[in-house]
């Protein structure tokens, strides 16, 4: 009962604590430009590099689809490995459990039978 009290009142103090934060950096967001500078040039510079990517030879339309089928492809068998690979072990789990509950079940009722043996030989006829 304690333990829940203790997280209810940290979670209402965590939830006013953002409240807090965020009431504090509200004006100092409407005082920001819509548009950095930083960002424009980002901006600039991946669409630079895309251009220069375009305009490669190496990434001409035949290289690169054949390119990305080799990619593709070897992506495709290897996921096909694994999942051979872990159908292989989910058969052995299997396999391990019911040898498991076979020896539990077997031994389970070996000792009820033993048990009622002794039973009977002790009752008097």
């Amino acid at each position: 009962m304690k333990f829940e009290l203790i997280t209810q009142i940290i979670l209402i103090f965590s939830f006013f604590g953002i409240i807090i934060l965020i009431l504090r950096k509200i004006p100092v967001l409407t005082e920001l430009p819509e548009s950095s500078v930083k960002g424009e040039l980002g901006f600039k510079f991946f669409k630079e590099t895309k251009e220069k990517i375009k305009s490669s030879k190496y990434f001409k339309l035949d290289f690169f689809e054949i390119f990305l089928q080799k990619i593709l492809s070897k992506m495709r068998i290897l996921s096909l490995k694994m999942e051979n690979k872990m159908a292989d072990w989910l058969k052995v789990l299997r396999e391990r459990s019911q040898k498991k509950k076979t020896k539990i079940d077997d031994n389970y009722w070996k000792e009820l039978k033993k048990s009622d043996n002794e039973r009977n030989k002790n009752l008097p006829v």
